[in-house]
């Protein structure tokens, strides 16, 4: 019992030693524990970085084999289309000359032969030497002609012109004026009057007029019930020698008709004849016959009547307001719209990087 009671009196100190030592131990077990996790985390950094490297080194190794491997195809490839060009750039060389060699030949046997050449020069000289003087004579012949005719023109001219003054010949009693006493001999144009016969003008023939009236179709004005006599010839009356104008011409002159003036050849009410014309061109062109009143309230009263284009139930076209490719998504059928670009093509995917069996990339 005196342990016991012993004991008893030192369970405080007990406790609070129990406490204390406890304290102790879990800082110290903290510390190792930190120091160890920390040991243990350098050896397995240092055990992995070991087993990088070693991974490293092996793909390495590999990447060196497969990429020498890939260069040395690929050596290969260029060598054989640098071989292939060359020998196709010989070919081609050879072809050339080849052809140069066949075509300078053939030029210079068919197409541009210099002795063929000169031969047909020089017959297109003599020829054209011939046309030449071919084309001078009939040359001199034409102005040959020219000249005659303008002779003869002439000859004709002054031949009508003596014609139309024979009134100017002299006479026994009455000398001419191209044959005046004071020069020594007459003018040329006085023995051209003496050899000239006078000018006649004919009379232009009176054609009888045709009538129409009823009275031509009755029979008893018909040639076989009355003999009718001919319209008489006119009387042959000699042109009066002297400066005198036809009288034919005079008679023409005469019974010309009338030309009035523009005031008396349009009527008085032109002008109002006018204005009902303008009115009927203007009133065919209008489109309705409803007159614009622009200060009258008499077109307010009207009801609006919409067009078919703004009053459908599907709205008006937005061309030129929204963009063409706008999306409405209340306008879609259902929940998802279509689809509006293709898929691509694997040949297209694949183009540059894969060989073709000619040694080009494709």
């Amino acid at each position: 019992m005196a342990t016991l009671a012993r004991l008893q009196a030192r369970s405080a100190i007990l406790g609070h030693q129990y406490y204390f030592r406890n304290s102790v131990v879990d800082v110290f077990r903290k510390t190792e524990n930190d120091a160890a996790v920390k040991i243990q985390s350098w050896f397995r950094g240092c055990k992995v970085r070991a087993y990088i490297r070693y991974l490293h080194r092996i793909a390495t190794i590999v990447q060196k084999w497969w990429r020498g491997y890939l260069g040395r195809q690929h050596y290969q490839l260029i060598v054989k289309l640098a071989h292939y060009t060359m020998k196709m750039n010989i070919y081609n060389a050879m072809a050339v000359r080849i052809q140069r060699r066949w075509r300078g030949y053939r030029i210079r046997k068919y197409c541009f032969n210099y002795f063929y050449l000169k031969a047909y020069l020089r017959a297109i000289s003599e020829t054209n030497g011939a046309i030449r003087e071919a084309l001078e004579e009939f040359a001199e012949m034409k102005e040959r002609e020219e000249k005659k005719a303008d002779l003869e023109r002439e000859e004709k001219k002054r031949d009508y012109q003596a014609r139309k003054m024979h009134y100017l010949l002299s006479t026994k009693q009455i000398p001419g004026i191209y044959n005046s006493p004071f020069r020594a001999e007459p003018d040329p144009w006085e023995r051209r009057l003496q050899e000239a016969k006078p000018l006649m003008h004919q009379r232009p023939q009176v054609k009888p007029k045709r009538s129409d009236r009823l009275s031509g179709w009755l029979a008893c004005t018909s040639a076989r019930s009355f003999p009718r006599s001919e319209i008489l010839p006119p009387i042959d009356r000699k042109q009066c020698q002297g400066p005198f104008r036809d009288i034919a011409e005079v008679m023409e002159q005469r019974y010309k008709p009338l030309e009035p003036t523009l005031r008396v050849a349009e009527p008085i009410d032109e002008l109002k004849e006018a204005r009902k014309e303008f009115r009927r061109q203007e009133w065919t062109k209008n489109v309705h016959d409803n007159m614009f009143l622009p200060f009258s309230s008499h077109h307010k009263n009207k009801k609006y009547i919409p067009s078919i284009h703004s009053s459908s139930k599907y709205g008006p076209d937005s061309c030129g307001c929204q963009h063409f490719r706008d999306e409405n998504p209340k306008k879609w059928i259902c929940d998802k719209d279509f689809q509006t670009v293709l898929p691509g093509f694997d040949l297209f995917s694949k183009y540059g990087k894969i060989y073709s069996k000619a040694g080009q990339i494709l």
